[in-house]
Protein backbone atom coordinates (compact mmCIF):
# COMPACT_ATOMS: atom_id res chain seq x y z
CA UNK A 1 0.00 0.00 0.00
CA UNK A 2 1.19 2.94 -0.97
CA UNK A 3 1.85 6.18 1.30
CA UNK A 4 1.15 3.98 4.36
CA UNK A 5 3.37 5.51 7.34
CA UNK A 6 5.33 2.84 9.88
CA UNK A 7 6.09 5.03 12.44
CA UNK A 8 8.32 2.46 13.96
CA UNK A 9 10.19 1.53 10.62
CA UNK A 10 10.86 5.64 10.29
CA UNK A 11 11.96 6.16 13.82
CA UNK A 12 14.77 2.86 13.43
CA UNK A 13 16.07 4.36 10.07
CA UNK A 14 16.42 8.22 12.43
CA UNK A 15 18.31 5.96 15.03
CA UNK A 16 20.47 4.53 12.51
CA UNK A 17 20.89 7.97 10.70
CA UNK A 18 21.32 9.60 14.14
CA UNK A 19 24.04 6.65 15.78
CA UNK A 20 26.11 7.72 12.28
CA UNK A 21 25.76 11.94 12.82
CA UNK A 22 26.77 11.76 16.05
CA UNK A 23 28.84 9.14 16.37
CA UNK A 24 31.15 11.30 13.44
CA UNK A 25 30.51 14.95 14.58
CA UNK A 26 29.02 15.40 18.72
CA UNK A 27 25.83 16.20 20.02
CA UNK A 28 27.10 20.12 18.43
CA UNK A 29 28.12 19.26 15.27
CA UNK A 30 25.56 17.16 14.66
CA UNK A 31 23.07 17.92 12.09
CA UNK A 32 19.11 17.15 11.96
CA UNK A 33 19.28 18.50 8.53
CA UNK A 34 21.49 15.53 7.75
CA UNK A 35 19.96 13.21 10.10
CA UNK A 36 16.94 13.73 8.41
CA UNK A 37 18.04 13.21 4.89
CA UNK A 38 19.87 10.06 6.06
CA UNK A 39 16.93 8.38 7.55
CA UNK A 40 14.52 9.95 4.33
CA UNK A 41 12.49 11.47 6.85
CA UNK A 42 10.51 14.73 8.09
CA UNK A 43 12.93 17.20 9.91
CA UNK A 44 10.12 18.08 11.74
CA UNK A 45 9.24 14.46 12.65
CA UNK A 46 12.10 13.90 14.50
CA UNK A 47 11.61 16.65 16.59
CA UNK A 48 8.39 15.70 17.21
CA UNK A 49 9.13 11.79 18.03
CA UNK A 50 12.30 13.35 20.16
CA UNK A 51 12.24 16.55 21.07
CA UNK A 52 15.83 18.32 20.51
CA UNK A 53 18.92 17.53 19.23
CA UNK A 54 20.31 16.62 22.45
CA UNK A 55 17.19 14.57 23.71
CA UNK A 56 17.56 12.31 20.50
CA UNK A 57 21.35 11.68 21.44
CA UNK A 58 20.06 10.24 24.74
CA UNK A 59 17.98 7.93 23.45
CA UNK A 60 20.07 7.11 20.41
CA UNK A 61 23.12 6.34 23.50
CA UNK A 62 20.68 4.75 25.46
CA UNK A 63 19.67 2.18 22.86
CA UNK A 64 22.92 1.49 22.61
CA UNK A 65 24.01 1.01 25.65
CA UNK A 66 21.22 -1.37 26.09
CA UNK A 67 22.10 -3.20 22.65
CA UNK A 68 25.35 -3.77 24.26
CA UNK A 69 24.10 -4.56 27.56
CA UNK A 70 21.70 -7.55 25.78
CA UNK A 71 24.32 -9.08 23.59
CA UNK A 72 27.01 -8.95 26.60
CA UNK A 73 25.92 -9.19 30.17
CA UNK A 74 28.38 -8.37 32.87
CA UNK A 75 30.16 -12.19 33.95
CA UNK A 76 31.93 -10.95 36.76
CA UNK A 77 32.79 -14.95 37.31
CA UNK A 78 34.01 -15.35 34.09
CA UNK A 79 36.03 -11.78 33.53
CA UNK A 80 38.21 -12.84 30.96
CA UNK A 81 35.38 -13.95 29.17
CA UNK A 82 33.13 -11.17 29.47
CA UNK A 83 36.03 -8.68 28.75
CA UNK A 84 37.21 -10.51 25.55
CA UNK A 85 33.62 -10.79 24.37
CA UNK A 86 33.50 -6.86 25.36
CA UNK A 87 36.34 -5.84 22.94
CA UNK A 88 34.89 -7.79 20.24
CA UNK A 89 31.64 -5.72 20.69
CA UNK A 90 33.37 -2.53 20.80
CA UNK A 91 35.74 -4.01 17.14
CA UNK A 92 32.34 -4.54 15.69
CA UNK A 93 30.54 -1.77 16.97
CA UNK A 94 33.20 1.29 16.90
CA UNK A 95 30.23 4.12 17.16
CA UNK A 96 29.46 3.34 20.64
CA UNK A 97 32.36 4.21 22.09
CA UNK A 98 32.58 7.53 20.08
CA UNK A 99 28.71 8.24 21.50
CA UNK A 100 29.89 8.03 25.04
CA UNK A 101 33.16 10.05 24.57
CA UNK A 102 31.19 12.58 22.81
CA UNK A 103 28.55 12.38 25.71
CA UNK A 104 32.09 13.19 27.99
CA UNK A 105 33.12 15.80 26.15
CA UNK A 106 30.11 17.60 25.78
CA UNK A 107 28.91 17.31 29.07
CA UNK A 108 31.90 17.46 31.33
CA UNK A 109 31.42 16.44 34.55
CA UNK A 110 28.06 18.39 34.75
CA UNK A 111 25.24 15.49 34.79
CA UNK A 112 23.72 14.00 31.89
CA UNK A 113 20.38 13.52 30.53
CA UNK A 114 18.50 10.68 32.46
CA UNK A 115 21.34 10.10 34.69
CA UNK A 116 19.26 8.47 37.06
CA UNK A 117 18.52 5.63 34.68
CA UNK A 118 21.98 5.32 33.83
CA UNK A 119 23.47 5.11 37.27
CA UNK A 120 20.65 2.08 38.01
CA UNK A 121 22.29 0.73 34.75
CA UNK A 122 25.61 0.19 35.67
CA UNK A 123 24.88 -0.47 39.67
CA UNK A 124 23.57 -4.05 38.38
CA UNK A 125 27.07 -4.61 37.00
CA UNK A 126 28.56 -3.41 40.20
CA UNK A 127 26.23 -5.74 41.80
CA UNK A 128 27.70 -8.38 39.81
CA UNK A 129 30.97 -7.51 40.35
CA UNK A 130 30.41 -7.14 44.21
CA UNK A 131 28.36 -10.51 44.15
CA UNK A 132 31.59 -11.97 42.58
CA UNK A 133 33.96 -10.99 45.45
CA UNK A 134 31.61 -12.18 48.05
CA UNK A 135 31.10 -15.38 46.66
CA UNK A 136 35.76 -14.99 46.82
CA UNK A 137 35.60 -15.92 42.93
CA UNK A 138 37.54 -12.37 42.22
CA UNK A 139 39.64 -10.83 45.11
CA UNK A 140 38.24 -7.92 46.61
CA UNK A 141 40.92 -5.51 48.06
CA UNK A 142 39.02 -2.88 44.70
CA UNK A 143 35.68 -2.32 45.52
CA UNK A 144 33.31 -3.21 42.77
CA UNK A 145 32.65 -0.08 41.24
CA UNK A 146 35.86 0.85 41.00
CA UNK A 147 36.56 -2.28 39.03
CA UNK A 148 33.73 -2.15 36.92
CA UNK A 149 35.02 1.56 35.62
CA UNK A 150 38.55 -0.53 35.53
CA UNK A 151 37.32 -3.17 33.41
CA UNK A 152 35.62 -0.80 31.02
CA UNK A 153 38.47 1.38 30.37
CA UNK A 154 40.63 -1.84 29.88
CA UNK A 155 38.34 -3.11 27.32
CA UNK A 156 37.07 -0.42 25.36
CA UNK A 157 40.58 2.24 25.29
CA UNK A 158 42.35 0.12 21.95
CA UNK A 159 38.08 0.96 20.15
CA UNK A 160 38.63 4.69 21.73
CA UNK A 161 42.06 5.34 20.22
CA UNK A 162 42.63 3.14 17.35
CA UNK A 163 45.40 5.57 15.52
CA UNK A 164 48.28 4.76 19.39
CA UNK A 165 46.72 1.52 18.67
CA UNK A 166 48.07 0.87 15.32
CA UNK A 167 50.67 3.03 16.53
CA UNK A 168 52.37 1.35 19.86
CA UNK A 169 50.55 -2.48 19.52
CA UNK A 170 50.29 -2.92 15.82
CA UNK A 171 47.68 -3.37 12.84
CA UNK A 172 48.10 -6.96 12.15
CA UNK A 173 46.00 -9.52 13.10
CA UNK A 174 48.38 -11.19 15.44
CA UNK A 175 48.79 -7.76 17.07
CA UNK A 176 44.90 -7.27 18.06
CA UNK A 177 44.94 -10.81 19.34
CA UNK A 178 48.23 -10.27 21.08
CA UNK A 179 46.93 -7.01 22.73
CA UNK A 180 43.46 -8.98 23.41
CA UNK A 181 45.27 -11.63 25.11
CA UNK A 182 47.66 -8.86 27.52
CA UNK A 183 43.78 -7.20 28.27
CA UNK A 184 42.62 -10.34 29.66
CA UNK A 185 46.01 -11.07 31.10
CA UNK A 186 45.94 -7.37 33.40
CA UNK A 187 41.66 -8.01 34.05
CA UNK A 188 42.84 -11.68 35.56
CA UNK A 189 45.90 -10.30 37.07
CA UNK A 190 43.57 -6.92 38.77
CA UNK A 191 40.99 -9.30 39.97
CA UNK A 192 43.46 -12.49 41.13
CA UNK A 193 44.24 -12.51 45.02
Amino acid sequence: MAGVRDPEATKARIFEAATAEFAAFGIAGARIDRIAREARANKQLIYAYFGNKAELFSQVLEKRLIELAAANPVDAEDLEGWIDRLMEYHAAHPELIRLVFWEGLEYGTGGIPHEAERRRHYEGKVAAFAEAQAKGVIDDRIPPADLLFMMIALASWPTVQPQMRRIIVGERDEDVERLRASVRTAAHRITSG
